[in-house]
């Protein structure tokens, strides 16, 4: 389906660190109460979705026929031998299908800009209509929200079959320093690994590797030189969290700060 190899759907403890112990953590490694959003650019999870090189291309073949990337219009006819009719529902169930290139969550926002004459608004409940359906087909996968968008999973009791392909996933805890740099990354994020290391006066290149890995963070480097990676928490990070953007990290003033 549209998920890489990892889990579908994970409980905000599986990596052994609560909000609370995140905005502490952070806290902590910079010696003050921290301003929450100082290291925020504005930019929100669902931008994530959009993937570079992703953008609208004008493209047809010699004879002028349709574009082979271009979507089909919600109540466009669709070829006499195909059986799909084309609707919202079916386009929108194609992308959840396709996914894309990050493997990020379905956003409300990219999927309306991608089908004509649908509002980010109307998503959800073209997500319900499809779990329906699903469910009264006896289907063995359902539409779940991630993050700040949606993707394709398998339903639980069918989990076994994921295992069988991938392996048993195993639950894993952060170490206290883990936890200190996720939560540098998550408050001023985007940031270079020696900001990281500056700011917690110890190398912090292999946790940040290890966070990558672990699919809570991932690396961004800019077009323009010197292209110095840059570190921002993930979708993942988001989905363990319960957050549905950066913005719902906890303020300072909403903790007792040590």
């Amino acid at each position: 389906m549209s998920t890489a190899p990892g889990p579908e759907s994970t409980p905000p403890n599986e990596e052994g660190v609560s909000l609370e112990e995140l905005s502490r953590a952070y806290a902590e490694a910079i010696g003050q109460s921290p301003n929450i959003y100082s290291g925020l650019d504005g930019a929100r999870p669902e931008d994530a979705s959009t993937v570079p090189g992703d953008e609208a291309r004008e493209a047809a073949d010699d004879s002028g026929g349709v574009p082979e990337d271009r979507l089909p219009d919600p109540g466009e006819k669709a070829p006499e031998q195909s059986p799909c009719e084309i609707s919202p529902t079916s386009i929108l169930e194609a992308m959840l299908f396709v996914g894309n290139r990050a493997c990020e969550p379905l956003s409300c926002a990219r999927a309306a800009e991608l089908m004509r004459g649908v509002e980010p608004g109307e998503i959800p409940d073209l997500v319900e209509q499809l779990n329906r359906r699903y469910a009264s087909n006896g289907c063995p996968y359902h539409i779940v929200s991630e993050g700040a968008g949606y993707r394709l999973a398998l339903c639980e009791e069918f989990s076994g079959v994921r295992n069988k392909f991938y392996g048993r996933l195993r639950e894993a805890r952060l170490s206290q320093a883990a936890i200190d740099v996720l939560a540098i990354v998550a408050y001023q994020q985007p940031i270079t690994a020696e900001e990281v290391t500056s700011l917690r006066g110890t190398p912090s290149g292999p946790l940040l590797a290890q966070l990558v890995g672990r699919r809570l963070l991932a690396i961004e480097r800019p077009s323009e030189k010197p292209r110095t990676a840059r570190y921002r928490t993930s979708s993942r990070f988001l989905e363990l969290f319960g957050l549905e953007r950066l913005e719902d990290l906890p303020q300072s003033d909403e903790l007792e700060l040590r």
